[in-house]
C-alpha cells in the first residue's frame, strides 16, 4: 500500500510548514523534524496532522524511514 510522505501530505493540503506548524501547535522546527525522519509524531499528533492534511491516518507514512530526505 502507498503511504503519504508527511511533507507530501501538507503541500497537498496547500499549507506552508508556518501554517502546518501554527494550526497544529508545534514550532516549525518540530514539523520539519518531523518531515525529514528525525523524530516521529506521537499518535495524538498523527491524527491531528491527518485531519489538517485531510489524509487518512492510515495512507500517511509517520516511520523515520520513510520520510527521511535523501541528499545526492
Amino acid at each position: 500500500m502507498f503511504k503519504w510522505k508527511l511533507r507530501a501530505c501538507r503541500v497537498q493540503a496547500g499549507l506552508k510548514q508556518r501554517e502546518a506548524a501554527a494550526e497544529l501547535g508545534v514550532s516549525e522546527v518540530t514539523l520539519v523534524s518531523y518531515e525529514t525522519g528525525k523524530s516521529s509524531p506521537n499518535m495524538e499528533m498523527g491524527q491531528k496532522m491527518s485531519e489538517l492534511y485531510g489524509i487518512p491516518l492510515e495512507l500517511m507514512d509517520f516511520t523515520k524511514v520513510g520520510n527521511t530526505t535523501i541528499k545526492d
